[in-house]
């Protein structure tokens, strides 16, 4: 199902999420980094794919439509995990 979100709020998970995240998402997913990437707002297409992001302008960077939100709830888990880590 679709998820909505703003461009900016999507970086800044992406910039949140601790090094190497990119890599064990793309891992799990059987996906190249570079497609992780993209995801987040990245545009180098030549070293990975378009994941069904769809970026209107717009407010705050501009509203985002997900087609599949796979790789921001892992991306939300990872961030949820660090948080609990942090906690102990």
């Amino acid at each position: 199902m679709p998820k909505t979100i703003t461009f900016n709020e999507l970086r800044r998970i992406k910039a949140s999420l601790p090094e190497g995240s990119t890599h064990v998402i793309a891992d799990k997913l059987n996906l190249s980094v570079q497609t992780v990437r993209n995801y987040f707002g990245g545009s180098n297409y030549d070293f990975g794919i378009h994941m069904g992001v769809h970026i209107e302008p717009g407010p705050d960077g501009g509203i985002v439509v997900l087609d599949d939100p796979t790789i921001l709830d892992m991306a939300l888990e990872i961030l949820e995990n660090q948080k609990l880590k942090e906690k102990v």
